[in-house]
């Protein structure tokens, strides 16, 4: 197809090429371990599902083209993907880590990756200065999840990309609560971008995956090794799955946003509500940085209630919004990351981060945006 930049067209028409042999408009599922050979290394491009599968390189080619990268790689995981990208290091060195890290991310490099040698400083990647304070002689990368997951701060990424070109430092950045529809880390300068694609590229909670996309081949065959080395494949049926989940990326991120718009400024105005972090709002301390570097600002709301008391009863009096500890879903989802998916992390870190008990993560879905208002009020203020 004729090339283009624009990424409702790109989802719906890349990778995703018609069969040759009959004509599918959905690229089919190569449910298989194995291929022929006409002889010993005579393969038709295929030799054993682990190193490569069409139903999971049709996948990957697709996602490539969306991040507007190089080469992609799909993973069992979000955390498979990441785990990847890390151990493109060796015992010895070091990356800069958000602070403000997903539980996962952070229970992976503090308590498995750190055993094998790779050290991690957590900074807060909305300074700069503490950014390039933190490098060491033996720093590799920096990684950077933004908006970070719960409090939704936004890292400068092209600040950050200039600042790890100069110190000769890869730039990887979690890209999951933007997902690629709104921004595109890749253009800003990074090198590699991850994603839990269980989340909006998935978009029905049906599905647990990971992508890795690079900005250049070199890097990316790097990534194909340690996907063939560790294992860690994303099987045909949930690349198939992953796939038609895309096709609907655009709709369902432009609803996700505008629900999400809508309820964080009402949020704003109810007594119940402490603290509304939102990037989208004008009060947001990185607004400005967060319109500069991406087209939208996603449909991901944390919040925190006035009374810590209240936290538990208003999650569990919820009627039309899930109580889940996922994201990106077409259905409202939304949990406590203290109690849930930080919980991993020591309370005296979540205390001096600001992730409290009372601290809730809204994963906005495409309901009817009067439907989750009376919903959350009803929840407030039931007696």
């Amino acid at each position: 197809m004729k090339a283009t930049q624009n990424n409702d067209t790109l989802v719906l028409h890349t990778g995703n090429e018609i069969d040759g042999q009959f004509g599918a408009l959905s690229i089919p599922i190569y449910q298989v371990s194995t291929f022929l050979q006409d002889a010993q290394g005579n393969t038709k491009g295929y030799e054993y599902s682990r190193a490569g599968n069409p139903t999971r390189n049709a996948l990957e080619k697709a996602f490539a083209a969306i991040e507007h990268g190089a080469r992609a790689s799909a993973f069992g995981s979000g955390l498979a993907a990441i785990a990847a990208v890390f151990m493109l290091h060796d015992s010895g060195d070091h990356v800069v880590v958000s602070n403000v890290v997903y539980g996962g991310t952070y229970r992976l490099l503090t308590q498995v990756l750190n055993r094998m040698g790779i050290a991690a400083t957590f900074v807060d990647t909305t300074d700069l200065g503490a950014i390039e304070a933190a490098i060491k002689p033996n720093t590799k990368a920096v990684f950077v999840e933004t908006p970070t997951n719960p409090l939704m701060e936004v890292a400068d990424l092209r600040a950050i990309a200039a600042l790890c070109k100069k110190k000769n430092l890869k730039m990887i950045v979690d890209n999951t609560f933007m997902s690629p529809y709104w921004q595109n880390p890749l253009l800003l300068g990074a090198d590699i971008v991850v994603h839990s694609a269980t989340k909006y590229l998935g978009g029905h909670s049906d599905v647990v995956a990971g992508l890795v996309v690079t900005a250049t081949e070199e890097l990316g065959e790097q990534v194909h090794f340690m996907q063939k080395a560790m294992g860690g494949i994303l099987g045909p049926q949930d690349c198939w799955l992953l796939m038609r989940g895309i096709k609907t990326l655009s709709v369902r991120m432009e609803k996700h946003e505008q629900n999400a718009r809508a309820l964080a400024e009402w949020l704003c105005t109810l007594p119940e509500i402490k603290k509304v972090y939102y990037p989208g709002l004008q009060s947001h301390p990185q607004h400005e940085i967060a319109k500069k570097q991406a087209r939208g600002f996603g449909g991901m709301i944390s919040f925190e209630l006035a009374d810590a008391a209240l936290a538990d009863s208003f999650l569990n009096r919820l009627q039309i919004i899930t109580l889940a500890i996922s994201l990106g879903g077409v259905e409202s989802l939304i949990c406590c990351p203290a109690k849930t998916t930080h919980a991993s992390i020591p309370v005296e870190v979540l205390n001096r981060l600001g992730i409290s008990d009372r601290l809730v993560r809204f994963s906005v879905g495409i309901e009817n945006v009067e439907d989750l208002k009376e919903d959350i009020l009803q929840a407030l203020q039931a007696e």
